[in-house]
């Protein structure tokens, strides 16, 4: 059977135009097990949800909103935004593409899938290489 199957017709929703679920693994894989803040790679027990604008000041949990923090730096930044706190970003939050949300769902993936989904990422993705 082959690992890819096109079929005919057109959906009612285009995928692409909706934006990926949420979730705490898929936030951890897109941003590399790394916090934004210090940049160092941790295991995902050591990991965070960390809202850029924080959640009690309106801030949502949204992929433009969150990124991966390390427990040390989650506190320190506490209840206030990047720029009060001093501690500046790292990397930039996206939304990732409906490929790119294929491959952080941590299922197993063929490698010639992989690498047609992984073709198919935009450039501002960080998930060019096979996600572990």
């Amino acid at each position: 059977m082959h690992p890819i199957i096109a079929l005919h017709g057109a959906p009612r929703v285009n995928l692409f135009d909706v934006v990926p679920a949420f979730s705490r693994n898929k936030l951890f894989r897109r941003d590399r097990m790394t916090c934004a803040y210090c940049g160092q790679r941790f295991h995902e027990r050591e990991l965070q949800c960390e809202h850029i604008v924080p959640h009690s000041r309106g801030g949502g949990w949204t992929w433009m909103n969150l990124v991966t923090a390390c427990g040390l730096c989650n506190g320190r930044k506490a209840c206030r935004t990047p720029e009060e706190a001093g501690m500046p970003l790292v990397y930039l939050p996206y939304v990732p593409s409906r490929f790119e949300d294929f491959l952080l769902e941590g299922r197993h993936v063929r490698a010639d899938v992989h690498e047609w989904l992984a073709a198919r990422l935009p450039r501002s993705s960080r998930a060019g290489t096979r996600l572990s």
